[in-house]
């Protein structure tokens, strides 16, 4: 089977792709950066926020940070702020640039491996406006998704160029050599993808399932013999690469606090709502928000609905899948790559998230398309019906596109958005609180506070917040009280011990803040502030000769520091002994 050639106009309608989507999608470059995430991934991080350098280099290959390995998801960050530096709009701009690459490459993928061009302008058009990517492109803590999508499209390509290249048969060794490339590139750009996010995973599975559909290499009896055999067999070092970044991930989560301890019934049940749910969102996706709350357990018959919906959806295509090939690829696709992120391993808060649909929307809209051009040759006389149908269901999805990029504008709108959507979010309202707390509204962040704590007190960043705001009030005794507790959730988190330090010495309860002080060095020895809050401490319990080995410590970490020089040669001066 020869390489498809592009079909007539594909030219033009890649160009109407990439100027609609970059349209659509143009208002993100004039928004900030969020409240959520975006300070851990880029502002708040000084790897990041000092650029592309040696150290953020080996810091980028060697962290865990935001409880995952992906280190080119950091070097992206990090290029940003040496070319742009902390201007949103240009951050923005590339997570933009990326969607419509990937927009491109996936247009191209489809005409390549089926030759057929209107079809495959719609799946690209769908996934380019689709209301559920709006997440991934207008967050840029989502980098990682839209960059392992770039590696993931081009390991595709690279795949489709060995799946289709017949060189296996012709004894021409630039043939061959072409071959031998195009899999050392699949291989290659799958390695990058899982630098980029271990969601893509899946790859080795999407493979398998474009064997049946549209490359078809069983029935052209490439592999005359052991034939499924054969296809795994090639596939094996994808495996080997996709076992390696499951691990390393897991490890990550888990290290990183990251991975709930949930029953596997609950896990389970939650799985089933959630792909009945992303069905019904890309089919109607309305209330869409950043966050979606977990309730924890869900009702019974629900979740009998949904595996009943499932299993009919699934043994459909099953049963039509020598006939109409497509819609088992299609679903299978939807399904599998939905895996990592649907739950069985219950990581964060969430029950679902828009996000994770950007690369198995793909095969839900394989499906309808696809599907919906099979009903046409079925029913002719439809065709200016169907027509009208598709033009206006992408017509709205530019339309719900707009309105949801609208809530991206700021801070408030977004989460005011969120707790509108999911009101028993404890992650929307302490978000919300903060939002507040930017704007200047200290009494409305107080409030939002106090309620993202009764909504779940098992949420440090709650309470931390919360016991934050009441200091501002003076409420120091209460302030106490929710610090302590955000302390014992997140035990030796610096910022959380060093703040509840402070307090303990506002209520000369000396000894608890040298324990406070001492958890915080434990985890950042590089802080010299905290080590000389905790010599000033010391000073005060009259251990004066390790309050004078802090204060050595400070001054050698910043000498630069005249508050800890003054007070520490007042010691001296009181203690000789000491020098």
């Amino acid at each position: 089977m020869a390489v498809a050639r592009l079909p007539k106009h594909f030219v033009l309608i890649s160009l109407v792709l990439a100027l609609g989507t970059a349209a659509l999608y143009w208002p993100v470059t004039t928004h900030p950066f969020i409240l959520y995430d975006d300070e851990q991934y880029v502002t708040a991080n000084p790897h990041v926020t000092s650029g592309l350098n040696g150290t953020n280099f080996v810091w980028a290959f060697t962290n865990t940070e935001a409880a995952n390995w992906h280190p080119f998801t950091w070097l992206s960050h990090q290029l940003d702020c040496t070319l742009f530096g902390l201007h949103a709009g240009a951050h923005h701009f590339v997570n933009l640039l990326f969607h419509i690459f990937n927009t491109l490459l996936l247009f191209l993928f489809l005409c390549r491996a089926t030759g057929v061009l209107w079809r495959s302008a719609l799946v690209a058009a769908f996934f380019a406006w689709h209301p559920l990517h709006v997440e991934s492109v207008a967050w840029i803590a989502e980098r990682k998704d839209v960059l392992s999508t770039f590696f993931w499209l081009l390991a595709l390509l690279a795949w489709l160029r060995y799946a289709q290249d017949r060189s296996a048969s012709n004894p021409a060794r630039p043939a061959v050599s072409v071959k031998t490339c195009a899999y050392l590139l699949a291989l290659t750009f799958f390695a990058l993808g899982l630098l980029c996010k271990p969601m893509v995973v899946t790859l080795p599975f999407v493979l398998l399932l474009l064997d049946l559909w549209p490359l078809n290499r069983l029935a052209r009896g490439i592999l005359s013999s052991g034939a499924w055999r054969g296809l795994l067999l090639e596939k094996l070092p994808f495996f080997i690469l996709a076992a390696a970044g499951s691990a390393v991930t897991y490890l990550a989560q888990a290290g990183g606090g990251a991975v709930w301890n949930t029953s596997l019934t609950d896990r389970l049940a939650n799985a089933a709502i959630a792909y009945v749910r992303y069905v019904s969102k890309l089919f109607w996706p309305d209330h869409l928000a950043l966050v979606y709350s977990h309730p924890g357990h869900w009702p019974v018959a629900q979740v009998t609905g949904a595996l009943v919906l499932l299993a009919l959806w699934t043994i459909s295509t099953v049963l039509y899948r020598q006939r109409r090939p497509y819609l088992f690829v299609g679903w299978f696709w939807f399904l599998g790559t939905l895996v990592p992120t649907i739950g069985l391993v219950q990581v964060g808060a969430q029950s679902m998230a828009d996000r994770y649909t950007y690369i198995p929307s793909i095969g839900f809209f394989i499906v309808v398309i696809w599907g919906l051009a099979d009903f046409l040759q079925l029913r002719p006389h439809w065709k200016n019906v169907s027509y009208a149908m598709a033009v206006s269901a992408l017509i709205g999805c530019a339309l719900t596109t707009s309105v949801q990029l609208a809530y991206w504008r700021s801070n408030l709108d977004l989460f005011l958005h969120a707790v509108d959507v999911s009101p028993d979010s404890y992650v929307a309202a302490n978000n919300l609180g903060k939002a507040f707390e930017k704007n200047g509204d200290q009494a409305r962040a107080l409030v939002v506070y106090r309620h993202a704590v009764e909504l779940d007190s098992h949420f440090p960043q709650s309470q931390f917040n919360y016991a934050m705001t009441l200091l501002k009030f003076g409420q120091t005794n209460d302030a106490l009280v929710h610090l302590q507790a955000a302390a014992k959730l997140e035990s030796h988190d610096p910022v959380i011990e060093h703040d509840l330090g402070m307090i303990f010495i506002q209520h000369n309860s000396f000894t608890n803040a040298v324990n406070c002080f001492s958890n915080v060095l434990s985890v950042r020895p590089d802080l010299a502030m905290d080590h000389f809050d905790l010599a000033c401490t010391l000073a005060n319990l009259g251990q004066f000769a390790p309050a004078a080995v802090q204060f050595r410590e400070a001054l050698r970490l910043n000498p630069g520091f005249p508050e800890a020089q003054a007070q520490f040669n007042h010691l001296l001066s009181d203690h000789p002994n000491l020098r």
